[in-house]
């Protein structure tokens, strides 16, 4: 009894102090951006050499870091919308309906799951040069969506395969067609699933520098200049950049946090 109630004695205090290590882990790179990002720094910003707001009111001082956040912006956005819209239908077709390649199918959507990053813009690079296409923003759009469609089908399906088809045979009992079904009952279902799909894609194809640099040409995106100033110290602009995607996303997360609790409220109130 003694060696059990030490065990638990043990697990009280193991756990949190593990689950905090991580989070100190995990949170101390971004904290270290955020500080940083107001650092008056000279040609590198290793090291602290005051407190300034001059990065913050001209982020675009070094040359090419806005354009090339532009640009990733650019590609990641056209890369998640297309992603999403052909990921959710590859999705759809693959759990809803049963054909003869369906395993064949399935196993070109997990491929570029598992094929290492090196691999995939190699192989999109040889395509390109073989068809002749210019190397530049249509290739490192194309680039992206073939790997983020991945992403989404495999997000969305988990969500298809949660829902219940007694929803859609309610529907279908009350005369409604298989669109006003899909549309009125089954599409609202998958809006979680949907945006959590976009958000990874959008996160994914920003954040690639190994196949957005196979396969971008002289289109420099920003992994990609954060790599080149690397070599002579990252500016403290790019933590100015870096610093506002990161409170941008924590806001866009407590907005969200908070619509739902206010929503569920009102409903209660309502009930």
């Amino acid at each position: 009894m003694k060696q059990l109630a030490h065990r638990i004695d043990i697990s009280r205090w193991f756990v949190p102090v593990v689950a905090g290590l991580s989070f100190f882990y995990l949170l101390v790179p971004i904290v270290y951006i955020l500080i940083y990002s107001f650092n008056d720094s000279g040609r590198t910003n290793l090291t602290w050499r005051g407190f300034t707001l001059s990065n913050w009111q001209n982020p675009c001082r070094p040359a090419g870091l806005c354009d090339a956040f532009i640009n990733s912006l650019q590609v990641a956005l056209i890369a998640t919308v297309v992603a999403t819209v052909l990921g959710t239908m590859i999705a759809f077709g693959l759990e809803r309906f049963r054909f003869k390649f369906a395993g064949s199918a399935n196993l070109l959507v997990f491929l570029p799951l598992t094929a290492p990053e090196v691999v995939l813009g190699a192989s999109l690079l040889s395509q390109f040069l073989n068809l002749g296409v210019q190397l530049g923003m249509t290739t490192t759009v194309l680039s992206h969506i073939m790997f983020c469609i991945s992403f989404v089908v495999v997000t969305i399906r988990a969500r298809i395969a949660t829902l219940d088809p007694k929803l859609e045979e309610a529907a279908a009992d009350l005369y409604a067609s298989a669109s006003t079904a899909f549309w009125k009952v089954t599409f609202p279902l998958l809006i979680p699933g949907i945006a959590a799909a976009a958000l990874l894609s959008f996160a994914i194809s920003f954040d690639d520098f190994i196949v957005a640099n196979f396969n971008s040409g002289s289109y420099t995106t920003l992994p990609q200049f954060m790599y080149v100033a690397a070599r002579r110290g990252i500016p403290a602009e790019a933590n100015v950049i870096g610093s506002f995607m990161f409170l941008l996303a924590v806001s866009l997360v407590v907005a969200v946090q908070v619509w739902r609790y206010w929503r569920r409220r009102s409903l209660e109130r309502a009930v």
